[in-house]
Protein backbone atom coordinates (compact mmCIF):
# COMPACT_ATOMS: atom_id res chain seq x y z
CA UNK A 1 0.00 0.00 0.00
CA UNK A 2 1.32 3.77 -1.06
CA UNK A 3 0.47 6.76 0.65
CA UNK A 4 -0.24 9.69 -1.34
CA UNK A 5 -0.70 13.43 -0.05
CA UNK A 6 -2.14 16.01 -1.78
CA UNK A 7 -0.80 19.68 -0.72
CA UNK A 8 -4.55 21.50 -1.80
CA UNK A 9 -3.48 25.61 -2.82
CA UNK A 10 -32.01 7.06 7.36
CA UNK A 11 -31.91 10.70 6.28
CA UNK A 12 -30.14 12.49 3.93
CA UNK A 13 -29.83 16.12 3.84
CA UNK A 14 -29.87 16.94 0.32
CA UNK A 15 -28.60 16.92 -2.87
CA UNK A 16 -25.36 18.54 -3.75
CA UNK A 17 -25.41 20.68 -6.76
CA UNK A 18 -22.18 20.32 -8.26
CA UNK A 19 -20.32 19.33 -12.07
CA UNK A 20 -21.48 16.03 -12.19
CA UNK A 21 -22.61 14.49 -15.42
CA UNK A 22 -26.40 14.47 -16.03
CA UNK A 23 -28.49 12.05 -14.33
CA UNK A 24 -25.92 12.13 -10.90
CA UNK A 25 -26.12 13.67 -7.89
CA UNK A 26 -24.50 13.59 -4.90
CA UNK A 27 -26.29 12.51 -1.23
CA UNK A 28 -24.91 13.40 2.49
CA UNK A 29 -25.14 10.79 4.01
CA UNK A 30 -25.15 10.33 7.90
CA UNK A 31 -24.71 8.01 11.04
CA UNK A 32 -27.38 6.07 10.27
CA UNK A 33 -25.41 4.66 6.95
CA UNK A 34 -22.96 3.24 8.93
CA UNK A 35 -24.36 -0.88 7.69
CA UNK A 36 -24.53 0.51 4.24
CA UNK A 37 -20.70 1.99 4.36
CA UNK A 38 -19.15 -1.32 5.73
CA UNK A 39 -20.95 -2.82 2.67
CA UNK A 40 -19.96 -0.70 0.42
CA UNK A 41 -16.31 -1.20 2.18
CA UNK A 42 -16.57 -4.71 1.64
CA UNK A 43 -17.49 -4.35 -1.87
CA UNK A 44 -13.99 -2.20 -2.31
CA UNK A 45 -11.80 -4.66 -0.61
CA UNK A 46 -13.15 -7.38 -2.21
CA UNK A 47 -12.38 -6.30 -5.45
CA UNK A 48 -8.98 -6.28 -4.35
CA UNK A 49 -8.85 -9.40 -3.60
CA UNK A 50 -9.60 -9.25 0.07
CA UNK A 51 -10.40 -12.46 2.04
CA UNK A 52 -11.33 -11.12 5.86
CA UNK A 53 -13.64 -8.78 6.09
CA UNK A 54 -14.84 -8.80 9.85
CA UNK A 55 -12.89 -5.84 10.87
CA UNK A 56 -14.49 -2.99 8.86
CA UNK A 57 -17.45 -2.77 10.96
CA UNK A 58 -14.94 -1.85 13.87
CA UNK A 59 -13.14 0.51 11.41
CA UNK A 60 -16.66 2.21 10.84
CA UNK A 61 -16.72 2.74 14.53
CA UNK A 62 -13.84 3.70 15.23
CA UNK A 63 -13.33 6.65 12.32
CA UNK A 64 -16.90 7.47 11.45
CA UNK A 65 -17.12 10.63 13.80
CA UNK A 66 -16.90 13.98 13.41
CA UNK A 67 -15.42 15.45 12.02
CA UNK A 68 -16.23 12.53 9.40
CA UNK A 69 -18.61 13.36 6.34
CA UNK A 70 -20.21 11.03 3.88
CA UNK A 71 -21.90 10.95 0.42
CA UNK A 72 -23.40 8.49 -2.06
CA UNK A 73 -23.28 9.13 -5.59
CA UNK A 74 -26.49 8.26 -6.63
CA UNK A 75 -28.75 8.41 -10.07
CA UNK A 76 -30.76 11.84 -10.14
CA UNK A 77 -34.59 11.94 -9.07
CA UNK A 78 -34.54 9.37 -6.31
CA UNK A 79 -36.92 10.51 -3.69
CA UNK A 80 -37.25 9.66 -0.52
CA UNK A 81 -39.42 10.53 2.41
CA UNK A 82 -39.25 9.33 6.36
CA UNK A 83 -37.28 6.46 7.73
CA UNK A 84 -38.86 4.13 6.13
CA UNK A 85 -37.71 4.97 2.62
CA UNK A 86 -36.21 2.65 0.46
CA UNK A 87 -32.46 3.51 0.17
CA UNK A 88 -31.61 3.47 -3.90
CA UNK A 89 -28.06 1.39 -4.96
CA UNK A 90 -25.08 4.08 -4.93
CA UNK A 91 -23.16 4.15 -7.77
CA UNK A 92 -20.61 5.59 -5.77
CA UNK A 93 -19.40 6.73 -2.17
CA UNK A 94 -16.78 9.14 -0.99
CA UNK A 95 -15.73 8.98 2.79
CA UNK A 96 -13.32 12.25 4.48
CA UNK A 97 -12.13 12.80 8.00
CA UNK A 98 -9.09 14.00 9.48
CA UNK A 99 -5.28 11.99 10.22
CA UNK A 100 -2.08 13.81 11.27
CA UNK A 101 0.71 14.39 9.01
CA UNK A 102 3.55 12.24 10.81
CA UNK A 103 6.21 14.59 9.10
CA UNK A 104 4.50 18.23 9.94
CA UNK A 105 2.30 17.14 12.77
CA UNK A 106 -0.26 19.05 10.74
CA UNK A 107 -3.97 18.02 10.99
CA UNK A 108 -5.31 17.04 6.99
CA UNK A 109 -7.90 15.84 4.82
CA UNK A 110 -7.65 11.85 4.63
CA UNK A 111 -9.85 9.95 2.23
CA UNK A 112 -10.88 7.11 4.02
CA UNK A 113 -12.63 5.46 1.02
CA UNK A 114 -13.47 6.67 -2.44
CA UNK A 115 -15.53 4.14 -4.33
CA UNK A 116 -17.81 3.99 -7.95
CA UNK A 117 -19.26 0.84 -8.77
CA UNK A 118 -17.54 -1.18 -11.44
CA UNK A 119 -20.71 -1.14 -13.98
CA UNK A 120 -19.88 3.08 -13.84
CA UNK A 121 -15.95 3.43 -13.76
CA UNK A 122 -14.48 5.52 -16.93
CA UNK A 123 -17.28 8.18 -16.72
CA UNK A 124 -15.28 10.59 -15.02
CA UNK A 125 -17.42 9.84 -11.43
CA UNK A 126 -14.28 8.90 -9.07
CA UNK A 127 -12.62 12.40 -10.72
CA UNK A 128 -15.67 14.10 -9.34
CA UNK A 129 -15.34 12.52 -5.76
CA UNK A 130 -12.17 13.33 -5.80
CA UNK A 131 -12.86 17.12 -6.34
CA UNK A 132 -15.74 17.24 -4.42
CA UNK A 133 -13.26 15.51 -1.75
CA UNK A 134 -10.60 18.78 -2.32
CA UNK A 135 -13.35 21.30 -2.16
CA UNK A 136 -14.65 19.58 1.19
CA UNK A 137 -11.02 20.08 2.95
CA UNK A 138 -10.31 23.36 1.49
CA UNK A 139 -13.63 24.69 3.03
CA UNK A 140 -12.88 22.52 6.30
CA UNK A 141 -9.11 25.01 6.48
CA UNK A 142 -7.23 21.89 5.66
CA UNK A 143 -3.48 22.69 3.84
CA UNK A 144 -3.22 18.67 3.11
CA UNK A 145 -5.68 15.49 1.68
CA UNK A 146 -4.18 12.06 2.05
CA UNK A 147 -5.05 8.93 1.17
CA UNK A 148 -3.58 5.39 0.99
CA UNK A 149 -4.15 3.17 -2.03
CA UNK A 150 -2.99 -0.69 -3.01
CA UNK A 151 0.28 -0.56 -5.07
CA UNK A 152 -2.04 -3.43 -7.67
CA UNK A 153 -5.09 -0.58 -7.70
CA UNK A 154 -2.90 0.94 -11.00
CA UNK A 155 -5.85 2.45 -12.56
CA UNK A 156 -6.63 4.44 -8.78
CA UNK A 157 -2.95 5.70 -8.37
CA UNK A 158 -2.93 7.11 -12.15
CA UNK A 159 -6.00 9.02 -11.23
CA UNK A 160 -4.83 10.09 -7.79
CA UNK A 161 -1.27 11.18 -9.38
CA UNK A 162 -3.36 13.20 -12.46
CA UNK A 163 -5.42 14.88 -9.85
CA UNK A 164 -1.67 16.22 -8.44
CA UNK A 165 -1.33 13.50 -5.39
CA UNK A 166 2.56 12.54 -5.10
CA UNK A 167 3.58 9.69 -3.32
CA UNK A 168 5.34 10.31 0.08
CA UNK A 169 5.67 6.74 1.96
CA UNK A 170 5.81 3.52 1.16
CA UNK A 171 3.80 1.17 4.22
CA UNK A 172 6.14 -2.30 3.99
CA UNK A 173 4.33 -5.37 5.66
CA UNK A 174 5.50 -9.18 6.66
CA UNK A 175 3.66 -12.16 7.48
CA UNK A 176 5.57 -13.65 11.24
Amino acid sequence: MVRILLWLGIFYSLALVSDWPEGYQLIEGSSLDRSRLVTTMASAYGELGATQLGHLTKTVELYFESPSMLWWLEKSGTSRVGFTARQPSAIGCLWLGQSINQLTGALQAYIYLVYVEPAYRRQGLGRGLMNHARRWAQEQGYAQMSLQVFCKNKVAIQLYEDLGFMPTATLLTLDV
